[in-house]
């Protein structure tokens, strides 16, 4: 059953179809290590095991009859419990939604089990995505798989623990700041971040409506790609003007140009963040890929303008329960609705009109490179429970409004971004490497990572068992 866990989604897949292993097989051994790690990591809410394993029987059932099976067909996939699913609950994370149960799925989640995947359970969030650590005050903090002691980061953080511990192959995220990549990045697994449009929303708990995207995390950059092609549909409003292109992945990055804003990307980051990022450059150019350092003047001011509208959009719509039930919110979730019911209109129009300011920019860029390299973080993951960071000896930044510094700014403009690992820190903590992109160039970014992928091997390090145990910069675990 290990065995089987370690397969990602395209080699199940591929096993399924080839008749090597079952959909219930498949879904029994990820049950297995749920039921063996999860006390540990907390990273579900919910898990549906009777569900999915009725569902992995229809799909074993389908494949015997002779029907095609799905690009996903048997694949065990965890869902962000903001997303809807019928008949199992989705509660956001919160007291409020406590004994929710929708009666439909999601379109993403919908997508998801026509192309054969089996739904396996719901994972714990920031209360509302509408936070940074996943330390969820109803269900418990989700605990980092390469040290137990340390956080995820969030709001995704149960789905990055989940793939990264392998528990399942995928899993489903939501990102408004950085929600996806931020917890990839502090797991070691790799996060997508679509395009403001290209993937539904409908039947997400939203948590800012302008900037919230639903992606996949996964432990490569194919097997992302593998799952955005089935999710990607492009909003009602975009499908004309973008349609759809299929994420193929290629792989080669030769003669792609990659933009490095060096001040912005190497400046306030931990030593070893900072050297892992070079290395990770490094590698793309041995690969022919050629960089350049490039300018961007306002994306450090971004954050503000971006808490303004998340703060403000947040609020707007829990604007009833705030008034009825307060009381039900965890105590930082409440302190920060309230702050955005007391922003002013003017305010909100003028982060946004900033917010078109730095897409601008960053559009303008990207005319001249392909790409854009940066961290991910700032710094690794951090104790649970801690509020500050140690970026050097004496010098420490706030946890909270630091660790979105390089992720939020894909989100406030809504561009694509990916989230690989790129080695660990002294304390056998992940780091990862961001790559942003044009509108729409998800393919592009998944192939950039792809080509990163084949000439390392830092997505295939696992954290060992006992899983609590932290480990080297080598994957092994380190003496108690």
């Amino acid at each position: 059953m290990t065995g089987l866990c370690d397969l990602g989604v395209v080699e199940a897949a591929a096993a399924v179809r080839a008749g090597d292993v079952s959909p219930v097989e498949l879904v029994e051994a990820c049950l297995e290590r749920i039921e063996a790690a999860d006390a540990t990591i907390n990273a579900f809410i919910a898990v549906a095991a009777d569900e999915a394993l009725a569902e992995a029987r229809e799909r074993e059932r389908l494949l015997s009859s002779g029907d095609d099976p799905g690009p996903l067909h048997g694949v065990p996939i965890a869902v962000k419990d903001n997303i809807e699913t019928r008949a199992v609950p989705t509660t956001a994370g919160s007291a409020i939604l406590a004994g929710h149960v929708p009666d439909r799925d999601a379109p993403v989640v919908r997508a998801l089990r026509a192309a054969g995947a089996v739904v396996i359970g719901k994972t714990n969030l920031h209360e509302f995505a509408w936070g940074v650590t996943t330390e969820n005050p109803h269900h418990g903090a989700t605990r980092n798989p390469w040290d137990a002691a340390r956080f995820v980061s969030g709001s995704s953080g149960g789905s990055a623990a989940a793939v990264a511990s392998r528990m399942v192959p995928g899993a489903l995220g939501t990102d408004t700041g950085g929600s996806i990549c931020l917890p990839a990045a502090m797991c070691g697994a790799v996060g997508l971040r679509p395009t403001i449009g290209r993937v539904s929303t409908g039947g997400t708990i939203p948590l800012a409506w302008s900037m919230d995207t639903v992606g996949p995390m996964a432990r490569s950059a194919l097997d992302c790609a593998a799952v955005f092609d089935v999710i990607a549909t492009g909003g009602r409003a975009d499908a004309t003007a973008w349609g759809r292109t299929p994420s193929t992945a290629c792989g080669d990055v030769a003669g792609l140009t990659a933009g490095i804003p060096a001040g912005f990307a190497r400046s306030r980051v931990q030593d070893g963040v900072r050297e892992a990022f070079d290395a990770a450059v490094e590698v793309l150019e041995a690969c022919g890929m050629r960089t350049v350092d490039v300018e961007l003047a306002d994306v450090d001011a971004i954050r503000s303008p971006w808490l303004t509208v998340m703060l403000v959009e947040a609020s707007a719509y829990h604007a009833g329960w705030l008034r009825s039930d307060p009381d039900l919110y965890g105590d930082d979730v409440r302190t920060l609705l309230e702050i955005g019911a007391a922003i002013r209109a003017v305010d909100y129009v003028q982060a946004q009109r900033f917010r078109s300011l730095v897409r601008d920019e960053l559009l303008a860029t990207l005319d001249a490179v392909d790409v854009l390299l940066m961290p991910t973080a700032p710094f690794t993951a951090t104790p649970v429970g801690a509020r500050t960071a140690e970026i050097a000896p004496g010098d420490a930044v706030d946890v909270v409004s630091d660790v979105t510094r390089f992720a939020c700014l894909s989100s406030a403009a809504g561009l694509p971004s990916l989230s690989l690992p790129c080695g660990f820190d002294a304390d056998g903590l992940p780091i990862g490497l961001q790559v942003v992109g044009r509108p729409c160039s998800e393919d592009l970014l998944c192939g950039v990572g792809r080509a990163y992928q084949e000439a390392t091997d830092w997505h295939l390090r696992a954290p060992g068992d006992p899983i609590s145990a932290p480990h080297d910069q080598k994957g092994a675990p380190l003496d108690a």
